[in-house]
């Protein structure tokens, strides 16, 4: 399996750390895991929606090997002040620790002390080093990162997992447990389950994967990630909390009111999400907000899934522009930056839609375009962009993407 021209530079990037640190990493492997892009419905996750996405080629390289002691040594060339991260298994921080907040750290950190917590034996260190490119905000940079340790601590430690979907419930409990950000599963199953050309469909009541190849005859259009530039905060410092918190709080209201539900997608009736909404609407006017978004986003997904399997991109797109404007009036998680970017390529002949991504608030929006209008969104972007946030003109950038395998493993490189 060849590197492609970018991981070819990231592998290079990989290389040049490694010896600058005194990171030994002969001989090892190198694991690539991709970022995400969610077709439906984001912020469903922790609501107990269905979920449709891609994996997209942005990613996490690490390249590592045992080391034939306890200790772990890596270093991260995307946060270089913090140093090698050195630590002894069984010897981390305690979670949610102070000192560790602002520090990358705090993902092998959260690796090592949930695999433990959950009973694994990890007897092996490993030395590593890791590089990525993907946007700091809406692409699951965070997610990925922690797919990409654990896989390779399992890896170390000669560990296999048959059921992949433990791999997840790991990977979430690190953001969850470890490091206090309240992160549902949408990001870990659209990266680690992602394959190369086809939309991943997951059902949370049976805990199944299902890929669903685009449909014939569809129109020839590219996924393009739109990153604003901007710094967003880790989840449990944003509004992503907040409109958790809120969406728990409602069901909590409804469940005493005798409404036999666990979650919001549980409400899927017309009847009984208006007698909700008339019973509920005046004294809990933004829990009913966030219910709205669901209600209505949940009836959007399987129209967007048939659009999907039918090849028909252009409803899927309308669908997807259309979640956009739930997610900025309902739900209320966007961010300015984030809809200037929305603004803009809205007006751009041959954007089929366009939306936030991710947990809100900052970095990056998306949206799904004709291929023969991608270098019109490009220069409507440039120009649009830098005029509305001068601050952001040489921060801001255009991702075109293709949809790939969430997870490789590259040998015989090192």
């Amino acid at each position: 399996m060849e590197l492609t021209s970018e991981g070819q530079k990231a592998f290079a990037k990989i290389l040049q750390l490694a010896k600058q640190n005194n990171i030994d990493i002969k001989d090892g492997k190198l694991r690539r895991t991709s970022s995400r892009f969610c077709l439906g419905v984001e912020h469903g996750d922790y609501n107990g929606t269905e979920l449709f996405g891609v994996g997209t080629d942005r990613f996490i390289w690490m390249a590592y090997k045992p080391n034939g002691t306890k200790k772990v040594r890596l270093f991260s060339g995307n946060f270089p002040d913090d140093g090698v991260i050195e630590f002894e298994l069984g010897n981390v921080p305690e979670p949610k620790s102070a000192g560790i907040a602002q520090t990358w750290g705090r993902f092998p950190y959260g690796v090592e002390y949930i695999l433990r917590r959950q009973g694994y034996k990890l007897s092996q260190g490993i030395d590593g080093v890791i590089y990525g490119n993907i946007p700091g905000g809406g692409m699951s940079r965070s997610a990925s990162l922690t797919l990409n340790l654990i896989l390779s601590m399992f890896n170390a430690n000669n560990i296999e997992i048959e059921d992949k979907m433990n791999i997840v419930d790991l990977a979430q409990a690190v953001e969850n447990d470890y490091i206090g950000s309240p992160c549902g599963k949408l990001d870990q199953i659209m990266i680690l389950f992602a394959r190369q050309g086809m939309g991943t469909y997951y059902n949370p009541a049976k805990r199944t994967i299902d890929y669903v190849p685009i449909g014939p005859g569809a129109s020839d259009f590219r996924i393009v990630v739109l990153d604003t530039g901007t710094d967003r905060p880790g989840l449990e410092k944003s509004t992503y909390a907040v409109r958790r918190a809120e969406c728990e709080k409602l069901v909590s209201i409804l469940q005493k009111a005798n409404y036999d539900i666990s979650c919001l997608a549980d409400i899927k009736d017309e009847t009984v999400y208006k007698k909700i909404m008339v019973e509920f609407g005046e004294t809990h006017p933004d829990l009913c907000d966030r219910l709205r978004y669901i209600f209505d986003a949940q009836k959007r997904f399987y129209k967007m899934l048939e659009a999907w399997k039918a090849g028909n991109i252009e409803t899927v797109g309308q669908i997807f522009r259309a979640d956009g404007i739930g997610l900025r009036d309902d739900y209320k998680i966007s961010g300015p930056e984030l809809e200037t970017m929305c603004d803009i390529v809205r007006t751009v002949q041959g954007v089929l839609g366009e939306r936030m991504l991710g947990g809100g608030d900052k970095g990056a929006s998306g949206a799904l375009v004709r291929a023969e209008c991608v270098e019109a969104v490009r220069e409507a972007v440039d120009t649009a962009y830098t005029r509305s946030r001068p601050e952001l003109a040489d921060k801001y950038a255009v991702h075109v993407c293709k949809v790939v395998d969430g997870v490789r493993v590259y040998e015989g490189l090192l």
